[in-house]
C-alpha cells in the first residue's frame, strides 16, 4: 500500500479528512443523529437504540471520540457522550465554504 503523504496537505485539509473518515459509516452517523436529539447520553442508551452489539457501538464511539467529533465524561461506571460543538463548527465552516465556492463558479460543471 502507498503512503498517505499527509504532510503535502494543509492542516485544515488533514483535519477535515480525519472528520470525514470518522463520519463515513452509517452507524456513526446514527450515533451523531442520536446525540443531536438529546442533551447527553450514556453509552448504554446508544446500544439500546442501535441494532449493534455493545462492543461494536463502543468501537464506533471510540472512532468518533478520537476524531474529536464527540466527547465523553466518566460518570461512575458509565461514560456520558455529547457532540463536540467546536469541532462541528469547524466542519460546518468547511462545508459552507465548499458550497459557497460552488455557487460562485461561473461555468457550473465541466
Amino acid at each position: 500500500m502507498g503512503i498517505t503523504k499527509t504532510e503535502h496537505f494543509t492542516s485544515e485539509q488533514n483535519e477535515m479528512a480525519v472528520l470525514l473518515k470518522a463520519m463515513a459509516h452509517p452507524a456513526r452517523i446514527a450515533i451523531i443523529d442520536y446525540l443531536l436529539s438529546i442533551d447527553t447520553c450514556i453509552c448504554n442508551d446508544i446500544v439500546d437504540v442501535l441494532p449493534l452489539a455493545q462492543p461494536t457501538v463502543s468501537q464506533h464511539l471510540k472512532e468518533l471520540k478520537n476524531a474529536g467529533i464527540i466527547q465523553g465524561t466518566v460518570e461512575g461506571t458509565s461514560i456520558k457522550y455529547c457532540i463536540n460543538k467546536e469541532t462541528m463548527q469547524k466542519f460546518e465552516s468547511f462545508i459552507g465554504l465548499i458550497f459557497h465556492k460552488i455557487e460562485k463558479q461561473e461555468n457550473g460543471c465541466c
